[in-house]
């Protein structure tokens, strides 16, 4: 809890050992002929090293239990970790309450609801101002750009 709601537990992927070879293989495929040789057996003594050690118990698969362990007791009481209103602070409710409170705060806030998506209306508007507007963007863009959707341009 003391690292944050953003925190989050690293771990090696199951098969990252030969995910390494082949990663080496290929960067030493890029080295002049003469140098290769050298290079694959320097990693392939590593990736021997490598696979001969047991992975040590370590504070990161204490962390991973611990955090499972909460995970269980979350899904279990139906609740979820959230951050403090009013401050820099972290709590625990029941996710029925946070649900409840983000209703209230839509409806005390004057929010509307929409049935239809305004994406379409937004990119009309935004492709129509973008092709009235010349010195945006150079004629000759213009012309190859003006028929693409806004999602295509980058």
């Amino acid at each position: 809890m003391q690292k944050g709601l953003k925190y989050n537990v690293h771990a090696k992927r199951k098969n990252w050992v030969p995910n390494l070879a082949l990663e080496a293989e290929t960067a030493i495929s890029l080295l002049p002929t003469n140098e290769r040789e050298v290079y694959m057996k320097l990693v392939a003594d590593r990736i021997d090293t490598l696979n001969q050690k047991k992975p040590p118990t370590t504070k990161l698969t204490q962390r991973k239990k611990m955090i499972r362990s909460i995970q269980n007791k979350l899904r279990k009481n139906n609740a979820l970790i959230a951050r403090g209103d009013k401050s820099n602070s972290t709590v625990i409710l029941p996710t029925h309450q946070y649900e409840t409170k983000i209703q209230n705060f839509i409806l005390n806030n004057n929010f509307r609801t929409t049935t239809t998506d305004p994406i379409n209306t937004f990119q009309t508007h935004i492709r129509q101002t973008i092709n009235e507007t010349r010195t945006l963007i150079p004629s000759l863009q213009m012309e190859i750009h003006k028929y693409e959707p806004l999602s295509s341009l980058h």
